[in-house]
């Protein structure tokens, strides 16, 4: 416990400083993905729940802030909690559709209703179609401190992830949490011991998606606008190799994994162009056959081999 709490407070201090070193606002979209994937992996890795339609949490809750905030007039605080509240109620009705099947039929039933997100997106007038909502403000955070500076904004951004971060974290160390991984391992024997497998598997959803809504949200805030992107399925995809990549039911990995996959498509986008998607899937596929516990388990399990019995 007392590393961990070492090595918190090292991560914590790093990320403190991190503006000043690197650039603010490459720094926010990777705490924005990263807060996703840790979002997703609550429902992959310690649910067991592989959900192909998790960019519709994301996306919506980009639209619906950002129209909150440029339209309505929204505060940016109120903003993001607006986004994050349309998202657990679109991941209410998602999911209470999806869990009703497993496996493979649970994974079809996401993606095919948030391609319906898709295409709601892109016919809805408010959310500009094709081209996107533009234009959204920063706005001033209760009304009085100015986000307009990339250093103001990104210390908010900072505290909007440590919260999902530590909500995260609490409901996976909570009773709550170990019945999730008690389905995740077994849920025929879940079911024989007396819970209602299909309530904890819906509420695990609903938190998931409420959370990657804040991350959608929060990232609107960031760029000033939303696109259709975000609601796509490849970004599915996406917040699976993040978090394939960095370890699956693990605390860090999904944060690993973000950082890696967001920092690959900026540094190669203007180098290769379309053939960032080739290296992805490439990535993917090496993940799959070398480090089946992604970088974070695998580190994990070397450090637990060399540590004395």
């Amino acid at each position: 416990m007392r590393r961990q709490t070492v090595i918190v407070l090292v991560l914590l201090a790093a990320a403190l400083v991190a503006p000043f070193v690197g650039y603010p606002l490459f720094l926010m979209k990777v705490l924005c993905f990263a807060l996703f994937a840790c979002a997703f992996n609550l429902l992959l890795g310690f649910t067991g729940l592989l959900s192909f339609g998790h960019a519709a949490f994301l996306g919506s809750a980009g639209y619906a802030a950002g129209h909150a905030m440029k339209v309505w007039g929204f505060t940016p605080e109120l903003g993001l909690l607006f986004g994050a509240f349309v998202s657990a109620v679109l991941g209410a009705v998602i999911g209470g559709i999806a869990i009703r099947r497993q496996g493979i039929y649970f994974a079809m039933i996401t993606l095919a209703l948030s391609q319906l997100v898709y295409f709601f997106c892109l016919q809805a007038p408010f959310t500009g179609g094709e081209d996107g909502l533009q234009g959204v403000p920063r706005g001033k955070l209760f009304g009085a401190l100015p986000l307009d500076n990339d250093l103001t904004l990104y210390y908010l951004v900072l505290a909007v992830f440590a919260l999902g971060f530590w909500l995260i974290y609490r409901t996976i160390h909570s009773p709550f949490g170990q019945v999730l991984k008690a389905i995740r391992e077994n849920e025929a024997r879940a079911i024989s011991l007396g819970y209602d497998v299909d309530r904890f598997k819906l509420v695990a959803f609903v938190i998931s998606a409420a959370l990657s809504g804040l991350a959608g949200a929060t990232k609107t805030l960031v760029l000033g606008f939303e696109t259709l992107t975000d609601v796509h399925w490849h970004l599915s995809g996406e917040v699976v190799l993040m978090t394939l990549l960095g370890g699956m039911g693990t605390i860090w990995g999904p944060v690993v994994g973000a950082a890696v996959i967001v920092t690959l498509q900026n540094e190669l986008a203007d180098k290769v162009g379309a053939w960032v998607t080739v290296i992805m899937g490439a990535i993917f596929v090496i993940c799959v056959l070398l480090f089946r516990r992604g970088i974070v388990g695998e580190l994990a399990a070397l450090f637990k081999a060399k540590r004395p019995q």
